[in-house]
Formats: C-alpha cells, sequence, structure tokens
C-alpha cells in the first residue's frame, strides 16, 4: 500500500470513529428494540453463563451491553471504545452504580493491552449495513484470537446472509430513472451513480415476490478475515406472476446458550435500523410463478478502504418461455 492509500485509510478510520461520537447514533441504535432487546435476552436468558465470567465488550459505545453483561452475573466487564462516546459512557456507568464492576477504555483495541490476559466472553455489536458494511468484524476476530479463552464464548456467534427478489417498480423509477428527465433536461449521466451504490432502506414485505435464499453463514468463533471475501450462488423461486426489479439482501445472528435467541433483519421481521439493502437491477425481469431466477453473489473488501465493500451480482431468469429469458451482471459499491 503507497504512504497516500495509507493516509487515505488513516483519515477514512478516523471518520468512520468520530462518526461515533454523536449522540443522535446512539440513541438510534438504543432505539431500535429488535437489537437491544435481543442482545439483554440472549444475556438475561442464560445468566448461567455469565456468573462470575470475565467478559470484553468490543465497541462498547454508551455501556449498555456490559450493563447487561455485569446485571447477568459477570464478574468484570473490560469496555473498549474509539470514539469520544465512552466519556458519556463512564458517566452512565458510574450513575448506575456499575464502576467497580466495569472498567472503560479508549482506543483501538489493536492498540491497547487489557489489564487481563484472557477473558471468557466476548459481546460485542459489531454488524454494518450488508452486514459486512463498516463493521468492526475485523476487530472482534483480533480480540477473539488475542483474548478468549480456549472454549470462550462470542455474542453473538453464527451469522447468516439471505437474497430474494422484490417488485420495486414505484421507487425504481422516483430513484433510477428520474434522471431521464429533470425538468426538460437529461440527466441520466447520474443512473449508473445512482445505480452502483445499493439502497438501505425498509422493504415492505408485501413487496417480495421470490423465496429467500441463504447464500452466506459462518461461525464467529472459527471465520477468518479471509472467508469474508467470498462468491456463492443462489435460487430463487418466484411466488407471483410479477416484475422483478431488485434483490434485496438481509441478516440473522444467532446466540450461544441453552435458551436460543436470534436476532433477525429481514422484511418480515421487526424493524431494525440495518433495515435491508437494495441492489436495483439494469433491467426488469418478468417472472412467472414456473420460472427460476439463478445467480451468483459475490463481496471482497475494497482494495482502498477494507471497511467498504464491492459486490457483484449476476442472475439469469430461468424459463421455458424463450421470449422472457435474461441474464444480466451488475457490480454494485459500498460507500
Amino acid at each position: 500500500m503507497s504512504a497516500t492509500d495509507k493516509a487515505s485509510l488513516a483519515f477514512t478510520e478516523q471518520h468512520y470513529f468520530s462518526s461515533y461520537d454523536h449522540f443522535g447514533i446512539h440513541e438510534e441504535m438504543l432505539k431500535d428494540t429488535s437489537r437491544t432487546l435481543s442482545y439483554r435476552s440472549a444475556m438475561y436468558k442464560n445468566r448461567h453463563l455469565f456468573k462470575d465470567k470475565i467478559v470484553l465488550d468490543v465497541g462498547c459505545g454508551t455501556g449498555i451491553l456490559s450493563m447487561f453483561a455485569s446485571k447477568a452475573g459477570a464478574k468484570h466487564v473490560y469496555a473498549v471504545d474509539m470514539s469520544n462516546i465512552i466519556g458519556k459512557a463512564k458517566e452512565i456507568v458510574e450513575l448506575n452504580g456499575f464502576a467497580d464492576k466495569i472498567t472503560l477504555m479508549q482506543g483501538k483495541l489493536e492498540d491497547i493491552t487489557l489489564p487481563v490476559e484472557k477473558v471468557d466472553i466476548i459481546v460485542s455489536e459489531w454488524m454494518g449495513y450488508f452486514l459486512l458494511y463498516e463493521s468492526m468484524l475485523d476487530t472482534v476476530l483480533y480480540a477473539r484470537d488475542k483474548y478468549l479463552v480456549e472454549g470462550g464464548l462470542i455474542l453473538p456467534d453464527k451469522c447468516s446472509m439471505h437474497i430474494a427478489g422484490i417488485e420495486d417498480g414505484e421507487y425504481k423509477d422516483e430513484k433510477i430513472n428520474y434522471w431521464n428527465d429533470v425538468y426538460g433536461f437529461d440527466y441520466s449521466p447520474f443512473i449508473k451513480v445512482a445505480m452502483v451504490e445499493p439502497l438501505v432502506d425498509t422493504v415492505n414485505k408485501n413487496s417480495l415476490i421470490t423465496s429467500s435464499h441463504e447464500f452466506f453463514q459462518f461461525d464467529i468463533n472459527k471465520v477468518s478475515k479471509d472467508d469474508l471475501t467470498f462468491s456463492r450462488t443462489f435460487k430463487l423461486h418466484p411466488t407471483a406472476n410479477e416484475f422483478c426489479h431488485a434483490f434485496i439482501v438481509w441478516f440473522d445472528c444467532d446466540f450461544p446458550g441453552s435458551e436460543k435467541v436470534s436476532l433477525k433483519t429481514g422484511p418480515m421481521d421487526h424493524y431494525t435500523h440495518w433495515k435491508q439493502t437494495v441492489f436495483y437491477m439494469d433491467q426488469v425481469l418478468n417472472v412467472k410463478e414456473s420460472d427460476t431466477i439463478k445467480g451468483t453473489i459475490s463481496a471482497r473488501p475494497n482494495s482502498t478502504n477494507p471497511r467498504e465493500i464491492d459486490i457483484e451480482i449476476s442472475w439469469e431468469l430461468v424459463t421455458t418461455d424463450k421470449s422472457r429469458h435474461q441474464v444480466g451482471k451488475y457490480n454494485y459499491f459500498m460507500r
């Protein structure tokens, strides 16, 4: 990596962490009850796993997960965050009577040294849009390899990604086709700009017109950074005679314990701030219930900024009606 690229990456890293200085982003996450209550349930329903254990909270934010862990019975929690919000977290932890149970440390985990050699449990809300965009999973894997005792727990520990097709003609017209006629002028050069960046939005479950396909899954106890660069096939079965304008992707995360808890982010589940990720195609598929959509989805970290993701989706409409057979491929960039 050149000196220019290193400087650019350092600036991007600083921008990423400083974005978590702001109160608003933490308000949004705390008010995401699906997110927050999933973590609380996973800890409170499995208190026997936390009793007298040493816990590491990676990216602790305002400290909510650390306090859940402490109330679940943890002997001590070490909470680490790079952003300045940790100043407020210290106030909150002290105000709620956990100052002797939770030690907060500001810094990048890779650059600091914990006061203990090993921890029994790692908790982290590391997930980003499309699960992996701007996520902290790399740091969680570092924490796992450096600090987690053999046989220790990671919350959550199992993740899966899912894809489906949707009918979304009205919104596609608003987002994409709008640029063909802007107050009587041709702004079509903006179409490619609008197309390559996936849309993060809440998709109505009634927009789903295909089955879903789980195309990628991994266990955080075992996964490596290299595993997160992937190419997977998928197969979707239309559930209606409709037009398919886009693919959507969502993720689910499962927590360890005898009392199972899952955090789900699909359009058929309760709202989360991750919403769903929408990938518009540069064509419209006229699908029938007897058809099949076969495809491949590939993702890899951007070569300049690994927090960003380059994604490629290819598809084929498999049908006995040759007049409707379509193939396509598009590259998307989550920036």
